[in-house]
């Protein structure tokens, strides 16, 4: 599987950090651990010449660990890990993220400590978003406060506790937040004042205070505010004395007490943070949850749900079916007749979409009463890789749609969809999207699209799901959890067999369409990633 193209008219999730909010006179803590050597180093060697020169102040970001690990063979890239279901059966989201705080003065370690530990975990979808990122704007006043060295950075009201409350709910909770981030299975929280409030500290499920030495903090930040942000000895240490150290000990010192965990000289206490690591791999462990199985079992024998439509079986249509399910057919028209078949169901697809009257003149100078659709933008989300082959047949009567694409897997070990790479248009949540997968089996992988368009705030009576082919398992699993979505396909076929192959069926529409050797014992409907 080649790693799937970018796109221009599409967001990066979660491959691009976010950007955020740049708090003036302040930026973040990215080098407050570059040194953590306590021998008798002078403070002389430490600091940079007085006459260095000022340079840029960077933004404040919040990060992810965004490259997912890949196997790249002469032929192919494979994804060989991704998140797996953060929902069960029912298509709500049975756990949330798991949620670690880091507190701690400024400069002792915190964000070196944080790195350490993604690097540890290894896993995927970890987002560590910083506290820098949430500092209130500043006024005219306190900008030019802040620029005489007047202002104080370090007290809990430079911060919008009620914005970082709110934001760290949504990632908890599997949303998507706009100009931050997706998918967390772990979210790191660090700051100075991580907590100083009650409401968020009854978000983190691990607390942990970064405890370094206030002589070896002083030395980190006057280096790091003199060679980074341009300032003077005499200003840092009028700040240090005035606000820093005086805030230090009367709000983040006491919420020492409130940490699970306190990890003494920071980043070099490796013992402190393997213990963090194995407590961490244990909760993920007790959130493994398995979708397919619940789904193979469930919601069988009844009627098929009021939102499925299904094609007008006429002999033509019939016909197209009997050419692309013969395993005989050659590829050149396996791909004709699949592509006649994808432009009938796009075109009885956009049926249901709203429209309104709307009243035309024609050229004769007559009015003509027609209709017009009713909403603002269609976009196009195909599931990778046979989904894509669908794009063609919607731009072809959708002029200028907008096209998104998502990567889903199954693991091979589990037999569980994961989800491993995604890239949607900006403000999708207010278009109708038409979600488009060649076949679906089981419709594990189908739900966890739609979930995926359901956390970034698309409407569930705005999702259609799409298929050329859908086996009667997939139309339950895909209506009972989400009851709003139409679900539009040319065929339903009766049953899966044990490997989730669709009965009677059309094979691995992806390898038949693209030429591509079948991966032995691979679901219809999304290919297998090898995990071993």
């Amino acid at each position: 599987m080649a790693a799937p193209p970018a796109r221009a008219d599409a967001d990066p999730s979660p491959t691009s950090p976010p950007t955020a909010r740049d708090p003036p006179g302040r930026q973040a803590e990215k080098s407050e651990t570059a040194c953590e050597d306590r021998n008798a180093e002078s403070l002389d060697r430490l600091l940079p010449p007085v006459g260095t020169g000022h340079s840029p102040r960077k933004r404040t970001t919040s990060q992810c660990k965004s490259e997912p690990p890949l196997l790249r063979t002469s032929k192919r890239t494979i994804y060989t890990a991704g998140r797996p279901p953060w929902y069960n059966e029912h298509g709500t989201q049975s756990k949330e993220a798991f949620a670690i705080g880091l507190g701690g003065g400024s400069a002792s370690g915190k964000t070196t400590v944080a790195r350490m530990i993604i690097e540890a975990l290894d896993v995927p979808w970890v987002v560590l978003l910083s506290m820098d990122s949430f500092y209130k704007v500043l006024t005219e006043q306190q900008q030019e406060q802040a620029a005489h060295n007047n202002f104080n950075f370090d007290h809990p009201d430079a911060f919008d506790f009620d914005l970082i409350i709110s934001t760290l709910k949504k990632l908890k909770q599997g949303k998507s937040v706009k100009k931050t981030l997706y998918g967390a299975n772990v979210i790191i929280f660090e700051g100075i004042m991580a907590f100083a409030d009650k409401t968020l500290l009854e978000l983190l499920d691990m607390k942990i205070f970064v405890d370094t030495d206030s002589d070896i903090r002083l030395v980190r930040r006057l280096r790091r505010d003199i060679s980074e942000r341009g300032r003077d000895i005499e200003g840092v240490i009028k700040q240090y004395n005035k606000f820093v150290k005086p805030s230090f000990d009367q709000y983040i010192q006491p919420t020492m007490r409130l940490a699970d965990i306190v990890v003494p000289r920071g980043s070099g206490n490796t013992v402190a943070i393997d213990l963090i690591v194995q407590h961490v791999h244990s909760q993920l462990e007790e959130r493994e949850l398995s979708v397919r199985a619940a789904l193979a079992s469930a919601h069988q024998c009844h009627p098929l749900p009021r939102t499925l439509s299904v094609l007008k079986s006429t002999p033509q249509v019939r016909g197209m079916h009997t050419i692309i399910r013969d395993k005989e057919t050659s590829r050149d028209e396996f791909i004709f007749y699949s592509k006649r078949l994808m432009r009938l169901l796009i075109e009885h697809a956009l049926s249901f979409l709203p429209f309104q009257d709307c009243v035309v003149r024609t050229p004769q100078g007559q009015d003509y009463a027609g209709k017009c659709y009713a909403g603002k933008q269609i976009t196009g989300v195909s599931i990778l890789r046979a989904g894509e082959t669908m794009e063609p047949a919607l731009r072809a009567v959708c002029k200028d749609v907008r096209i998104g694409t998502i990567l889903i897997q199954t693991n091979q070990l589990t037999g569980e969809p994961e989800l491993h790479y995604l890239r949607l248009p900006k403000d999708i949540s207010d278009d109708h999207v038409i979600l488009m997968d060649c076949t679906v089996s089981t419709g594990a992988a189908a739900m966890m699209a739609v979930r995926v368009l359901l956390d970034h705030d698309v409407p569930e009576d705005k999702i259609f799901l799409l298929s050329l082919l859908m086996a009667e398992m997939g139309v339950h699993s895909v209506a009972y959890a989400f009851p709003r979505v139409r679900i539009i396909t040319t065929a339903v076929d009766k049953r899966v067999n044990d490997l989730f192959r669709i009965i009677p069926g059309i094979g691995n529409f992806g390898d038949r369409y693209f030429g591509t050797d079948a991966v032995p014992d691979g679901s219809d409907e999304e290919e297998v990633a090898y995990t071993g």
